[in-house]
């Protein structure tokens, strides 16, 4: 009796184990944040980015006006994919393109909008990553369409031809 016990034990245990893992793989471990849209862009002060200066969200942020907040940085590949996307934006009248550069260094910041140009109607700097927190970014790039100071869409990873389809559609 004791042979059989131990080998029915074990083949039970496998079952259980087994199970378990199986479970496991159907659920999804992809995270999908709450992209949090309809509310208030969070309050911050930053750095100017060629410049001292400090400014504040009520102060770059108008009432009845587009605006891309767009999070890049110089050591991020897809940033560079992104940025003719970003440059034809830029020809836009009713669009206002606000750069957050993320955790990067000044001189190769400024190297990568040598070599690619400028986009940006004002870039502010955030250099230790908190201002991309408290927007909810996970990641490089992000971008967050803002109208009348509210988050009214958010694009997570590089714009492309099909997110400008969505810009444009937003903008009208």
């Amino acid at each position: 009796m004791k042979f059989k016990f131990f080998p029915i034990t074990l083949f039970i245990f496998f079952i259980i184990v087994f199970s378990i893992f199986y479970k496991g793989l159907k659920n999804s471990n992809i995270y999908t944040p709450n992209l949090g849209l309809q509310k208030d862009i969070p309050f911050f002060e930053a750095t100017v980015f060629n410049s001292n200066k400090r400014v504040n969200s009520d102060e770059i942020f108008d009432h009845d006006q587009f605006y891309l907040m767009n999070i890049w940085a110089s050591w991020c590949a897809p940033c560079r994919e992104e940025h003719p996307f970003l440059m034809d934006l830029k020809k836009r009248e009713k669009l206002k393109i606000i750069g957050l550069n993320y955790k990067d260094k000044k001189r190769s910041a400024k190297n990568f909008l040598l070599e690619l140009k400028n986009p940006y109607d004002l870039i502010i700097s955030d250099n230790d990553g908190t201002i991309a927190i408290n927007w909810g970014a996970y990641g490089v790039p992000e971008t967050f369409i803002i109208y009348n100071r509210k988050i009214i869409d958010k694009i997570i990873g590089p714009i492309n031809d099909n997110t400008i389809l969505k810009i444009n559609e937003i903008l009208k």
